[in-house]
């Protein structure tokens, strides 16, 4: 460990993975570069933890859990290698049946997914997923130079990247809801819609599936493009923090000076222009620019009130949302078995399981909404702050594909990641609520898996403020800017104060385990110094 110095070249606010990738981007180009991470831990929400008393030697990726959607053209430029697993299968789709019952196991053999879908959906669910498939990977290769490039509005980007055939469907897309970008392809089965809908365009926003900008973060979900991915997400090995721990290393073999435990107090700014941080104990590293690798909103309540342009806070303050994502971190004792399956079905542990209100109707079994309609249901509890009695999950055992994060008595690291709940309740609390809503979670999984509920050695559940306050994000939003919000409308890379610049999951392209956001803010404080 260094000590700390008094001045630098670039102070940046955060050691999330953003942060860590302008680091190395910075310090090779010979500035001297400082990093000050608040938390004790490095990666933001991108870290590996052992987080259960009961079971301590069990790792668990407790915030973010799969890479999927950085590019690999970053990869290259930073020349570094980030380990990975292929899940295959990716996604299942099971219903709460005995055997003999409806399921969906997509994986790379495609002609047994379509076996399936014409078994237990439809032809007609076969021809729509794979025209929305061909479509989506069209926009996909189309779309993704613009990543590592300075933002446009959604038209410009069309124009610049799009091909002309498909311009007007990506803008309605971006623009639209997921809800009738689905409807576009003729699917029969609304469950097939709902999972779609949920994982891809619902997943850590603020929003229902009718609403416009649902369709933005439906396709940033399907920019998967790692080798390999085949278009799907993939797990690193060791956890999240792999991610993480491997741009620390080649920013520390750079140069950077990285430091934990540092929480930044205050920008400091002189003459119309950032002049360096104040940290929370009083010391002082002055630096001509400051690069906030935290949230937005963390970053702007840092800086001098009447600094930024309003424009920028007034933009800002009219898109911030609460965070609307339930995550429950589960230690499990044994592999659960899914009734639905039959015995010679490939294991379905690697994959995103989807446990969806309507899936029932699916078995036979009685259920009063569609799919779809329960999806409209639930967010209208929550926006009413009620908390859904039949919420969408996503289910994750990610130790049957990378057993490096099993303990010695062999447990198994899981995770419900459920898809709305409010913020605040509205004639309750979470600490009165939180204990119930687990086991009604887990109850709600033993539909479908009978005797999961026994297999929980340990729980740990992050509600939205708890993503707050265990990974210092503003209001607990996964994405910090909800991904609704596209591409210039979110939080620039240069402020409009000389100096500070932002490079966080808030700005472009989008929020997740990008990494873009790093490498763009980085490459415009090169191109501002004429470096």
């Amino acid at each position: 460990m260094s000590s700390l110095p008094e001045r630098a070249d670039v102070v940046i606010i955060g050691a999330g993975h953003n942060g860590l990738v302008s680091a190395v981007l910075l310090a090779r180009a010979g500035l001297d570069v400082v990093v000050l991470e608040a938390a004790g831990v490095l990666g933001g929400a991108t870290r590996t933890e052992r987080p259960f008393a009961g079971v301590p030697g069990l790792g668990q990726s407790t915030g973010s859990y799969l890479l999927g959607l950085m590019p690999p053209e970053l990869l290259r430029t930073l020349d570094v290698d980030i380990p990975v697993l292929r899940r295959d299968p990716h996604y299942f789709l099971p219903t709460p049946g005995g055997p003999g019952a409806p399921y969906l196991l997509f994986g790379t053999d495609r002609e047994a997914t379509r076996a399936q879908m014409e078994r237990f959906f439809s032809p007609r669910d076969v021809a729509a997923d794979e025209a929305m498939q061909v479509e989506i990977a069209a926009l996909r290769a189309d779309l993704a130079p613009a990543w590592l490039q300075e933002p446009g509005t959604v038209e410009q980007v069309a124009d610049r990247h799009i091909r002309p055939q498909l311009q007007s469907t990506f803008i309605d897309l971006v623009r639209g809801s997921v809800a009738d970008y689905l409807a576009r392809f003729g699917f029969k089965s609304e469950l097939l819609m709902s999972m779609y809908a949920v994982t891809d365009g619902l997943s850590g926003l603020n929003a229902g599936p009718d609403d416009p900008g649902t369709g933005h973060n439906f396709l940033v979900h399907n920019m998967c493009r790692l080798p390999g991915s085949d278009g799907t997400w993939m797990i690193a090995r060791g956890g999240m923090g792999t991610v993480s721990r491997t741009f620390a290393d080649a920013a520390r073999a750079a140069g950077a000076a990285i430091f934990t435990s540092t929480p930044v107090a205050s920008v400091t700014v002189s003459q119309g222009a950032a002049t360096g941080v104040v940290l929370a104990d009083g010391r002082a590293v002055q630096a001509p620019v400051v690069l906030g690798s935290c949230d937005p909103y963390r970053l702007m309540s840092l800086v001098p009130d009447g600094a930024l342009p309003a424009a920028l806070t007034d933009r800002m303050a009219a898109v911030r949302r609460p965070g609307t994502t339930l995550k429950v971190n589960l230690a499990l004792r044994g592999l659960p078995r899914f009734a639905c399956l039959p015995e010679d079905a490939p294991s379905p542990f690697g994959s995103t399981i989807h446990l969806l209100p309507g899936s029932a109707g699916l078995a036979g079994l009685a259920e009063t909404d569609s799919p779809m309609a329960a999806l409209r249901a639930m967010w209208a509890d929550v926006q009413a702050g009620r908390l859904p009695a039949e919420p969408t999950i996503e289910w994750y055992l990610h130790t049957t594909v990378d057993p490096s994060l099993q303990d010695e008595a062999g447990h198994h690291s899981s995770a419900l990641f459920v898809q709305s709940v409010p913020y605040e309740l509205a004639t309750s609390t979470w600490d009165a609520e939180l204990p119930g809503y687990v086991d009604r979670l887990l109850a709600l999984v033993d539909r479908y898996a009978p005797g999961t509920s026994e297999l929980v050695a340990d729980t740990m559940p992050l509600t939205p403020p708890g993503i707050e306050k265990h990974f210092g994000i503003t209001g607990g939003h996964i994405h910090h800017v909800d991904n609704t919000v596209a591409f210039n409308e979110r939080m620039p890379y240069a402020t409009g104060l000389d100096g500070l610049y932002a490079g966080s999951a808030g700005a472009h392209p989008a929020g997740s385990v990008i990494g873009a956001a790093g490498h763009n803010a980085a490459k415009r404080i090169l191109r501002d110094l004429g470096r």
